[in-house]
């Protein structure tokens, strides 16, 4: 199933559900609702907690890279947080910017 983040400022960010479900439980949001609002008033804190997951995602990619540059044969794990997190945040941000909420659904 997919969740799909929409504004009327942004094309929608469209997720995978366990994707998703990870972004709207840092947002503060109920993951096992289907549809849901982020209001004017909600937007800034939803932007602090993804900004704030993506430092420490990226802090622990770099450590984890140096590490894994010592080993030969090491394999990227693929698409991380920060990296999914661009999308979700330029809507959150032109919304707020704006002064338009952001809904999401299945």
């Amino acid at each position: 199933m997919l969740i799909i983040f929409k504004s009327q400022t942004s094309g929608d960010v469209i997720m995978l559900e366990n994707n998703g479900k990870d972004f709207l439980r840092l947002m503060g949001k109920d993951p096992t609702d289907v549809t849901g609002i982020l209001t004017l008033e909600q937007l800034p804190g939803a932007i602090a907690a993804i900004k704030g997951a993506v430092e420490v995602d990226k802090a622990r990619h770099l450590e984890q890279a140096i590490i894994e540059s010592a080993i030969e044969g090491a394999q990227d794990d693929g698409v991380r947080l920060f990296q999914r997190a661009l999308p979700l945040l330029e809507l959150l941000e032109n919304s707020a910017k704006d002064k338009v909420p952001v809904t999401w659904g299945v």
